[in-house]
């Protein structure tokens, strides 16, 4: 019976003692881990922008009178020399000699404005058929197999804008002869005397009314803003970058138009950067040195149409893009510490981060070269092969080598 119980107690110990062994062992770490995927990577800069009216044009008195009161309302549809106002002469001082000899030198400063504006269209008309022809000669070379991609879609760009400023300098060109013929209406009216009708206002250009500054019948001086009229259909995106952030935006970069009230965002295309920053304070109250990146809308006129001048948009513009490259989580990034100590992982002399790699039940610290990252991903130019399972959000307490086990969700 004694020699029982020896065997009893014995047993009793090693269970004890058994127990005591796995109550502190060491327990495996519990992580969450995500695969290295093969993706689409692409960086970008996100801001808030506005639209804005490419070109917009100011109805003003040409001289002192009496506006009639103003039909139109803003938004309604204007074109090309339509009646917008009328403007009756005062008795004095449209009739005096000396309004005479100002209203003659104004319609000598409207003829060479208007002889400006035709050697500005016929420059601007040159330089669109020299890049068309250009970018004629480039596809038929590119054709051959003697220029690469990226030199036509430059000579397209080229081309594109060429067109564009030719367009607007001859809409100034007409608005130089409407003022011209203003002015040389309002001198007939001058030399006609107080009996005469008033001097008709027409719109410079087709588009919409955007602004009535004088809605009402009022006596005005002259150069007083009538009303604002614009082509709605030519927008423009501007938005207010940072500088440092602004260096990134190159002419020619993809840009998506998000958050304008759409059911999908825009495509569009930065145009060009404005070469002087201002200061702005942010809601912070920091000075921030700001500048306007100009963006074209690249989508169908038909898709944007219900936007407007002025409208609240973001923009994302597209400063690097790769179709298919390793990606992890940023998550899963950290600065890289001091080499191993066991000497058994080398170290990239351009490597300065690294991730834990789940192998075999452990922990691997492996040093990897981050190529660029964003907000959600980080692209992995090298140490990690697609398929490798990495520890998302890895504990401050997890070590080269510790054992984990994969967190239950």
């Amino acid at each position: 019976m004694k020699y029982r119980n020896k065997i009893l107690a014995a047993l009793a110990t090693v269970a004890a003692i058994a127990l005591l062994a796995w109550s502190f062992a060491p327990r495996p770490i519990e992580v969450e881990t995500a695969a290295v995927a093969m993706q689409a990577f692409e960086t970008t800069l996100d801001e808030d922008a506005r639209t804005r009216l490419r070109d917009r044009y100011t109805v003003s008195a040409p001289l002192a009178g009496r506006l009639q009161r103003i039909e139109l309302r803003e938004g309604d549809a204007v074109e090309p020399g339509a009646l917008v106002a009328v403007l009756n002469p005062l008795p004095s001082p449209l009739l005096d000699s000396r309004s005479l000899r100002e209203q003659q030198e104004r319609i000598g400063a409207a003829e060479a404005g208007v002889q400006r504006a035709n050697a500005v269209v016929a420059s601007l008309r040159a330089a669109r058929d020299r890049a068309q022809g250009d970018l004629r000669r480039t596809e038929q070379l590119a054709g051959q197999g003697f220029v690469a991609a990226g030199k036509i879609e430059t000579d397209r760009l080229a081309a594109l804008v060429a067109k564009k400023e030719a367009d607007a300098a001859l809409e100034s060109l007409h608005v130089a002869e409407h003022e011209l013929a203003q002015a040389r209406a309002v001198l007939a009216t001058i030399r006609g005397g107080a009996g005469q009708a008033g001097v008709a206002l027409r719109a410079p250009v087709g588009g919409r009314v955007l602004k009535i500054h004088l809605p009402s019948e009022a006596t005005v001086m002259g150069g007083a803003a009538i009303m604002e009229i614009g082509d709605i259909t030519r927008l423009e995106v501007v938005a207010e970058l940072l500088s440092s952030d602004a260096l990134q935006a190159r002419p020619g970069l993809p840009v998506r138009i998000e958050r304008w009230g759409g059911p999908a965002p825009l495509q569009g295309r930065v145009r060009g950067v404005e070469p002087a920053a201002f200061t702005k304070i942010s809601a912070l109250g920091v000075e921030e040195q700001r500048v306007n990146v100009l963006i074209d809308i690249q989508s169908p006129a038909a898709e944007w149409a219900a936007l407007g001048d002025g409208y609240r948009v973001g923009v994302r513009i597209v400063t690097r893009s790769e179709s298919q490259v390793p990606c992890v989580p940023v998550s899963a990034v950290f600065p890289l510490p001091q080499p191993p100590a066991n000497g058994t992982a080398e170290v990239a002399p351009d490597s300065r981060a690294a991730v834990f790699v789940v192998d075999s039940g452990r922990a691997r610290l492996v040093p990897v070269t981050i190529g660029a990252r964003n907000a959600s991903v980080a692209w992995v130019q090298a140490g990690l092969a697609p398929g490798a399972e990495v520890i998302v959000y890895p504990p401050t307490t997890l070590d080269d080598g510790a054992r984990v086990a994969r967190r239950q969700r």
